[in-house]
């Protein structure tokens, strides 16, 4: 698991992508389940009114025929005693031959639930169904007399339907004749709405997943169009960072480079030419010697050992100058107090150096940081700013340590106190090399001078030693 994640977080890159998709994607989740959420309610409700709607229709249709019925047979009705067979007979006719549509029928029990007209069921016609109920337990019979004895009213059950055999759901209308104690009714079946009611279904279940496939679509074209513009900018940053590489890469070879002949330059200038002189004084005084000058030849030795004392001396201040001992012998404090007072002493420049004790405590890369950052600040100010005092400070702090360099010169242009000098590269090294430590550097300048400020945060400092002895490296 742990390799996966590696992999996923390896760069900045995949970082941002996911980043940027993992919010929008779960957004298009959260979106396409409430929309689902509230279509469903919602068409649901909808269908509810619709099948109520269709019923309340059949239940009015069902009203008209039983008028239309009622019409048929209310004279003979109206005149015919209770006991009248006779008439009886002739408003069963009547209903047995009123058949509309491929199901529809009229029915009458009479209250003792004798079946007395049934066209379209003539099985059920002359026998008793008290008790009858359908598939689901639901009463027919006597719940249709205890309707029509009310006056009438609608009923809804499962029966047969004559035209296929199969079992519908059906809603009755009964009115109830009370002189003759019979029954009277019709029915219509209601699969239909069922199968209008389902077909809404499905069509709310398609519009839904048309939905689902227009927010995965959006959200497909949005991430395609975040993982371009993320694949256009990370290509953009690349090839700016391969630029900068190779710049930088191009600096430090110039620097290299530089300080190459730098050296170069002292050995040949200093060196070289001290050499020479000895080689020269040695050649003398041997001469000399082979012609019994030797009081001559004892001066001239003499002054060949002053010009190799003088070369020993070049070559260790070369050597202090590439990477001085007291940097890593004493610590920051004593490094950067010998190179203030050599730098006063080469030029002439009034110099300054305070610090506060904080113990030796600054690790390797701050030290070797601030003390090149040090000597880069020497170096302008012997070669551009003409000052004439110039004061060194270092201390540890809550912070971490801050080097605090100030003279009076000339001061910097803007762009060389930005930092990016038009040439040279030594604020830039400066920035660079605090900006590794995580530090902060600062450039002040005017016309009465410059201070740069160089602070490294309180993580390049070492926790102090436990020890009983008293400390004998006193500075940082």
């Amino acid at each position: 698991m742990g390799q996966i994640r590696d992999k996923l977080w390896r760069n900045y890159g995949q970082k941002l992508f996911l980043t940027a998709t993992l919010p929008l994607i779960l957004a298009a989740v959260v979106i396409s389940v409430l929309v689902t959420l509230q279509s469903r309610q919602l068409a649901e409700r909808e269908i509810r009114n619709l099948e109520e709607q269709l019923i309340a229709a059949k239940k009015d249709e069902l009203k008209n025929y039983l008028s239309i019925a009622r019409t048929a047979f209310i004279n003979i009705y109206g005149r015919a005693a209770p006991n009248d067979e006779k008439a009886k007979l002739m408003i069963t006719q009547i209903l047995s031959g009123m058949l509309y549509g491929q199901d529809g029928y009229f029915f009458v029990y009479d209250y003792e639930g004798n079946n007395l007209v049934s066209p379209r069921q003539t099985h059920l016609i002359g026998s008793n169904w008290t008790g009858l109920t359908d598939p689901n337990g639901i009463a027919i019979t006597d719940k249709l007399i205890a309707l029509a004895r009310s006056g009438g009213g609608y009923h809804s059950y499962t029966s047969v339907k004559p035209s296929t055999g199969e079992t519908a759901r059906m809603v009755a209308y009964v009115i109830g004749l009370q002189d003759w104690r019979w029954a009277v009714g019709t029915g219509v079946f209601v699969d239909d709405v069922k199968a209008t009611v389902a077909a809404s279904r499905a069509e709310v279940e398609t519009r839904i997943r048309q939905t689902f496939l227009y927010i995965g679509a959006i959200t497909l074209a949005t991430l395609l169009l975040v993982f371009g513009s993320g694949l256009f900018i990370t290509i953009r940053e690349r090839r700016l960072a391969d630029a900068k590489l190779k710049k930088l890469t191009q600096r430090v070879f110039d620097a290299q480079e530089e300080e190459r002949g730098r050296v170069a330059r002292e050995l040949h200038d200093g060196i070289s030419q001290i050499l020479v002189g000895v080689r020269y004084a040695l050649d003398t005084a041997r001469r000399r010697l082979s012609t019994g000058d030797t009081t001559r030849a004892a001066g001239t030795l003499d002054n060949g050992i002053d010009h190799l004392s003088g070369a020993i001396q070049e070559v260790r201040r070369i050597s202090r100058d590439l990477r001085p001992g007291v940097l890593d012998d004493l610590g920051l404090g004593p490094a950067l107090k010998t190179l203030t007072e050599d730098f006063g002493t080469r030029t002439g420049i009034e110099t300054e150096f305070n610090t506060v004790v904080f113990r030796n405590r600054l690790d390797d890369n701050a030290k070797i940081a601030l003390y090149r950052v040090a000597q880069e600040a020497l170096t302008n100010v012997e070669r551009h700013a003409g000052a004439t005092k110039l004061s060194i400070d270092v201390r540890g702090h809550a912070r971490g340590a801050t080097l605090r360099i100030a003279d009076n010169g000339c001061g910097l242009d803007h762009s060389q106190a930005d930092g990016t000098p038009s040439s040279g590269l030594g604020l830039r090294n400066m920035q660079e090399r605090i900006e590794q430590l995580e530090g902060n550097l600062r450039i002040l300048s005017s016309k009465t001078g410059t201070v740069i400020e160089a602070t490294v945060p309180l993580s390049h400092l070492l926790p102090p030693e436990k020890s009983t002895e008293p400390e004998k490296k006193a500075s940082a």
